[in-house]
């Protein structure tokens, strides 16, 4: 490699990282799965079968273990996503508030919010 092509991949390497870290590449991710639903619909599927809840919880503990795995080294390394403090039940519920509140999300929306509940303040 000569001289002349090092600045020329260090720009591209560097541009190739922002496109890559835009939102714009985070927004064609498709979700699958009972987290694609708005909270419109997990409220009225819970409204007319509570147990669904269970389903739609699992599918959030699987959303949250999955962002902890793909996070960068350093980041929510020790994230207890089941702490004595805010046991599971307290999760639903969270999950339940939030899609009360907020129909119009999407119910991976909701799990996203608990995620970050779980995380706690930003130090």
């Amino acid at each position: 490699m000569n001289r002349a092509t090092i600045p020329i991949l260090n720009i591209t390497t560097a541009l190739l990282g922002v496109l890559l870290s835009s939102p714009a590449t985070a927004e064609t991710v498709k979700i699958v799965g009972l987290g694609a639903s708005t909270c419109a619909r997990f409220n009225q599927e819970i409204g007319e079968n509570p147990k669904l809840q269970r389903d739609y919880f699992a599918w959030t503990q699987g959303f949250m273990s999955g962002a902890l795995i793909r996070a960068p080294q350093g980041v929510d390394e020790g994230l207890d996503l089941t702490p004595p403090t805010f046991p599971l039940e307290e999760q639903v519920d969270f999950l339940r508030a939030f899609c009360a509140k907020n129909q119009e999300q999407d119910f991976m929306d909701a799990a996203r919010a608990l995620y970050h509940r779980l995380r706690g303040p930003k130090s």
